[in-house]
C-alpha cells in the first residue's frame, strides 16, 4: 500500500504522499494564532499562510506553512490548565498594552477596551464587597433602615 494512485505525480515515499486531516490542519491553525499573539507574525501573515493552509494536501507541505516559526512544546496543557494558561498569556499581554510596555505599537481601541474592562471588573469587585458587608439575603439592605430595630436587627 505503500505505491501512490497510478497516475500520480507524487513521490513513492510515504512519509511525503500522506494527505493531512482536517484536525492537523486546525493544529497549524492554532500554531499560527499563537505566532500572532506572540507577535511573531503581522495579521498580513497569518492571513496569507492560513490562505496556504487551505490549499495544503499532504503533512509535508503543513511543516512548510509553519516552518520558521518555534516547534510548540509537545507536551500540552490539557483541560483547564490550558485555558488558565491562555488566559494568564491574554492578561499579560493586556496589562503590557494598558502600561505602554507592549513590544510594537497599541491601537488606541484597544487600550481604551482594556480600560472599560478593568474598570468594570473593579466595579463587580466592589459590588460584592458591599454586598457582602450589607448582605445578600431578602432582608439584607432593608433591614438597615429606620425600622431596623423592630426587627431586632439594631
Amino acid at each position: 500500500m505503500s505505491e501512490n494512485a497510478p497516475g500520480s505525480t507524487l513521490p513513492a515515499d510515504s512519509v511525503t504522499g500522506i494527505r493531512c486531516s482536517d484536525a492537523e490542519r486546525e493544529q497549524v491553525r492554532a500554531s499560527l494564532y499563537t505566532a500572532a499573539g506572540e507577535r511573531r507574525l503581522t495579521m498580513d501573515e497569518v492571513e496569507e499562510r492560513l490562505g496556504r493552509l487551505e490549499e495544503v494536501r499532504f503533512r509535508h507541505e503543513l511543516t512548510a506553512v509553519t516552518a520558521d516559526l518555534p516547534a510548540t512544546e509537545a507536551k500540552d496543557a490539557e483541560g483547564w490548565r490550558s485555558i488558565i494558561i491562555a488566559a494568564g498569556r491574554a492578561l499579560a499581554a493586556d496589562l503590557a498594552v494598558l502600561l505602554g510596555r507592549a513590544p510594537g505599537p497599541a491601537p488606541g481601541r484597544r487600550r481604551v477596551l482594556i480600560g472599560i474592562v478593568v474598570l468594570i471588573g473593579l466595579l463587580a469587585a466592589a459590588a460584592l464587597v458591599v454586598g457582602a458587608v450589607h448582605g445578600f439575603g431578602a432582608d439584607g439592605f432593608e433591614s438597615h433602615g429606620m425600622d431596623a430595630v423592630e426587627h431586632g436587627h439594631g
